[in-house]
């Protein structure tokens, strides 16, 4: 969920014509009818009246010669954020048992005018108004820059599905904030609460659109738990359907004055449920900090609304540094939002913010910390965007100390200085729903990393996720899109969509709604080229590679756990051990710390020799700027395996070519601080 502030589009207000019409479809329309055609894409059955889908030819199924699956994938969606932020702030529905003129109508507050869309306009701006009515003339909705009507009724998800897509992740989504501050809802702002509605109805969606097919399993909207079982849903040219999280207040874990609001068993009963609920990839912070981790900042006008919402929410506002590494979160606001800082108490205003210090204070805690080892261990993918740049650099730092590919990015939130390590663990990167010119250009600016560790691509569209879409290039455009086109594998034919009396074309209207995906596609391919849609028709495979290298990862065994520690020197405090055994004792809040000079060190006996490949250090403030990582199979002779001079303290994992050793010991040269070296734990592995 992305939100952002587009300019203002006047609507004319509904007219008498625009009943009339509704009307005359729903007494006149075509009734359901068996079709005659037995080609497996085709449903048995489809309500009527109903949207068109506008594809023909066989949806591509099997794997390529390497034996490998195709498809695009979009990583990130919201299919059922209607029912989120109180139902009542996207309005339509993806399905509706009684119908599309039931799925596809406003809010009932915007009507007559859109006088009351409160959220539209402030998103928006100008005045909101606009026709609420959908179907069947559609005329101000949905549309490339309306944020808060439906764009993923299931008949548009099936033209995405027609037209190459075989990955969609709908993220079950909510903020129990802007629910609490909404003024029209119809159920509770619990987020959990949301999060499990959701759920069911992604499963009630399965069912709906398996009885067009003739039963249960039939259809072509597949959920699926596992990789194994995404992969047999793409060989069958299906579209494989993954369930995520991204809220901001995930098991209750929100903080209030710094304070943790939940617990480990909270967290622990938490993840449990999800992943019982078929979850398997989830953003652990989104939007505000939370008692897990720190956000990466939004931007603008929107960020200075965000931040209000912070402060009511947490009793804090954001709080910044200056960044250690190239690495950074967006800078906040600089603009002002009136309409959201007039709901903080009296007295109390939005600070301002040093332009040089552009990261954010807060990381990963260590709830959030217990949190992640949590997914890992229930083999879940993290979602690093929107985690501050000092929580996703400790991320991918615990990742890279057990080697574990689960990380993505899915919609651009991440800054790009990140992409190589992403890349590096096993991970998969998807980028934003861009316009087709900047898509190209940020897809250029990585495509050398996608060659080097040969990987797919993917796209992240944000549908109801109150984000920007593509906005026309115009039909003047030197290279517009020519209907009909063939799809990223050349099997299908593209029409331009229509539903009800509305005829979309991507020249002139953009991505309106999921069903124009594979004219965004089309419109890559001209603008940035063949070598964009091949990267991204290897998606699919990129990340059913993430996903199953996660379920097949296995935790190395700690050859150091408990073993005999010795030191150089010990910190005298009359209050706290810090003996060399506190290194080795796998207690994330106990440390070794050495006197306060230069040339120390910390020994382990592992008890007999195993082979070493492996050495985890995890520093506490106090860190090695410049250190070696010795071996030795007998205590006195000793084999320098890999060093630094450039430390910055954190998880480092030192990797090296297997050495046979009985004792291991960390030789430090340089302190990183005027502090002594401190070590919280140490890791030896075999792997």
């Amino acid at each position: 969920m992305t939100m952002t502030r587009q300019p203002h589009r006047r609507r004319s207000p509904i007219t008498i014509l625009s009943l009339l019409l509704i009307v005359m479809t729903m007494t006149l329309g075509p009734t359901s009818s068996s079709a005659a055609e037995t080609d497996w894409w085709t449903p048995v059955s489809r309500p009527a009246p109903d949207s068109q889908i506008n594809v023909t030819g066989e949806p591509f199924k099997g794997t390529d010669s390497q034996g490998e699956v195709r498809g695009l994938v979009d990583a990130h969606n919201h299919l059922m954020s209607n029912e989120a932020f109180g139902g009542r702030l996207i309005c339509g529905k993806p399905f509706s048992e009684r119908g599309i003129t039931d799925a596809l109508k406003d809010c009932p507050e915007h009507y007559p005018d859109g006088s009351l869309a409160i959220f539209d306009y402030i998103t928006h701006g100008g005045d909101g108004k606009h026709d609420p009515v959908g179907w069947p003339t559609f005329k101000d909705w949905p549309a490339y820059d309306s944020m808060t009507h439906q764009a993923n009724y299931y008949a548009w998800i099936e033209r995405a599905w027609r037209g190459g897509q075989r990955v969609l992740v709908n993220d079950l989504v909510t903020n129990g904030m802007i629910c609490s501050v909404y003024p029209f809802k119809d159920r509770s702002c619990d987020e959990m609460t949301s999060i499990r509605l959701q759920a069911k109805l992604t499963y009630d969606m399965q069912d709906h659109i398996d009885k067009m097919y003739g039963g249960t399993g039939k259809g072509w909207f597949r959920i699926v738990t596992d990789s194994a079982q995404a992969r047999e849903v793409i060989e069958q040219g299906k579209l494989a359907v993954v369930l995520g999280v991204e809220t901001s207040e995930p098991f209750g874990c929100k903080q209030v004055l710094d304070v943790a609001q939940c617990s480990k068993a909270d967290i622990d009963r938490g993840l449990d449920e999800l992943y019982d609920l078929g979850v398997r990839s989830m953003f652990l912070c989104h939007k505000f900090d939370n008692a897990l981790c720190g956000v990466r900042f939004d931007e603008g006008g929107l960020g200075t609304a965000i931040n209000v919402g912070q402060f009511l929410s947490t009793g804090t506002f954001w709080k910044t540094e200056k960044c250690a590494g190239p690495q950074a979160d967006n800078p906040i606001g600089g603009a002002a939002a009136p309409g959201a800082e007039e709901e903080l108490p009296a007295g109390v205003e939005v600070p301002s913010y040093d332009g040089n210090a552009q990261c954010n204070t807060r990381g990963l805690t260590q709830l959030g910390e217990y949190a992640v080892r949590g997914m890992m261990d229930r083999k879940m993918m993290l979602e690093i965007d929107h985690m501050s740049v000092k929580a996703t650099g400790r991320v991918l730092d615990i990742f890279e100390a057990e080697s574990y590919p689960g990380v993505l990015s899915s919609h651009s939130w991440m800054d790009l200085n990140w992409t190589e390590r992403v890349y590096r663990l096993g991970g998969f990167v998807a980028q934003y729903m861009h316009g087709s010119e900047e898509f190209s250009e940020e897809a250029e600016r990585t495509d050398a990393l996608r060659e080097k560790y040969g990987v797919g691509y993917g796209y992240g569209t944000d549908f109801n996720g109150i984000g920007e879409h593509p906005a026309p290039r115009g039909a003047t455009t030197s290279n517009p899109i020519t209907y009909p086109f063939k799809s990223v594998d050349g099997g299908s034919v593209i029409a331009k969509q229509t539903t009800g009396e509305r005829t979309w074309d991507y020249n002139t209207d953009g991505a309106a709604h999921a069903g124009m995906i594979p004219d965004w596609i089309e419109d890559i391919r001209r603008v940035g080229g063949q070598d964009v849609v091949d990267d991204l028709l290897g998606g699919a495979e990129s990340y059913l590679g993430t996903w199953g290298a996660s379920e097949d990862h296995k935790a190395g065994v700690n050859l150091a756990s408990g073993s005999t520690a010795s030191a150089s020197s010990s910190e005298s405090n009359p209050f706290t051990s810090y003996a060399p055994s506190r290194a080795v004792d796998g207690k994330p809040d106990t440390r070794w710390a050495s006197d306060w000079s230069g040339d120390q060190w910390l020994r382990l006996d592992l008890g007999s020799a195993s082979l070493v490949k492996r050495v985890t250090l995890d520093w506490e403030r106090a860190y090695g700027k410049a250190y070696r990582i010795q071996l030795s199979t007998d205590g006195t002779n000793w084999q320098s395996v890999w060093s630094t001079t450039t430390g910055d303290g954190g998880l480092d994992t030192a990797r090296f070519t297997g050495v046979p050793a009985r004792y291991v010991r960390v030789q430090g040269l340089e302190r990183g601080t005027a502090w002594g070296y401190s070590l919280r734990e140490v890791g030896v592995y075999s792997n």
